[in-house]
């Protein structure tokens, strides 16, 4: 081999070793940038999060010292007394998680059959059930609350679990990831399950159902933490106190001990808590059943 052959085959493998190690620089400083992003948007959600604990543990006089300051002068836990001796807050969480773990499972019993329905089998008007429930998707819940009141009031259900549960089961989204999410799984499971004389209802349950937990425990706790959040409907349909549902009714203590600073801040802590150990427990499967679908 020639000087010059030599020569041109190390200039072309030190030129690709310089767009290697151009790339890859890209690559980390693109890394760090996202991450830098990422730490930075987190801090500032924490900031409220952190105002709502430093304000709900101070006396009612520092809250509204100027100019305002993180420092606590005197730690008091007396805006957590007043919500619990001035409502049913045990109460009020009870009818919360009932509502919230029934709500969750009929949803996801309810999406995860439609989207195995919508990705496995034919039947006459799929593509237009599907298209409807895209549609429902776009369909902002409050357009349906005075019609679904009336209906619920007609049969002397306002005030009750039925009332507060029924209405928020149907879950478009829900189907969607389901169905985008059994898309995914091989169908050559399926059919040798029927070819060895599974039902439709045995590969569901067997099968598609067991594969499909991150996608189920993904629907299982946005559901919750919506159901638990959601606030006009349970308003609408429990006026009755002991029937109230947490954000409903924390809503109803600071009307009747005056507006304060730490009591709202303690209210919003104490909504939130529960929702915060969710997310603590389940964030795992939350990214596991968001990256399964397939949604991006």
């Amino acid at each position: 081999m020639s000087t010059h052959a030599v020569g041109g085959h190390a200039a072309t493998a030190r030129s690709a070793s310089g767009t290697r190690r151009s790339g890859d620089g890209r690559d980390r400083l693109f890394r760090r940038s996202v991450t830098g992003v990422v730490i930075a948007l987190a801090l500032l959600w924490l900031v409220p999060i952190a105002w709502a604990l430093d304000t709900s543990f101070k006396a009612e006089p520092d809250t509204i010292k100027i100019p305002v300051n993180w420092a606590i002068s005197h730690f008091t836990l007396s805006a957590y007394s007043t919500d619990f001796s001035a409502s049913d807050i045990a109460r009020w969480y009870i009818n919360s998680a009932i509502v919230g773990v029934i709500v969750t499972v009929l949803t996801v019993f309810a999406a995860s059959m439609a989207g195995y329905a919508l990705s496995r089998q034919s039947f006459l008007g799929k593509r237009v059930l599907y298209v409807v429930i895209l549609a429902g998707i776009m369909i902002p819940p409050q357009a349906l609350m005075v019609p679904l009141f009336r209906e619920f009031q007609a049969v002397h259900a306002i005030n009750t679990y039925w009332a507060l549960i029924l209405p928020q089961v149907p879950a478009p989204i829900a189907v969607f990831i389901f169905k985008k999410f059994f898309d995914g799984q091989p169908i050559e499971l399926d059919q040798a399950a029927r070819i060895d004389g599974a039902s439709w209802w045995t590969c569901y349950r067997r099968i598609a159902l067991p594969l499909a937990r991150p996608a189920v425990a993904a629907v299982s706790i946005f559901t919750f933490v919506w159901t638990w959040n959601n606030f006009l409907w349970p308003f609408l349909a429990a006026t009755n106190q002991t029937m109230m549902t947490i954000p409903v009714g924390l809503g109803t203590v600071i009307p009747g001990t005056g507006i304060t600073n730490a009591l709202q801040m303690a209210s919003a802590v104490l909504g939130a808590l529960p929702l915060v150990m969710v997310f603590l427990l389940g964030q795992r499967q939350i990214v596991e059943g968001v990256a399964g679908t397939g949604l991006k």
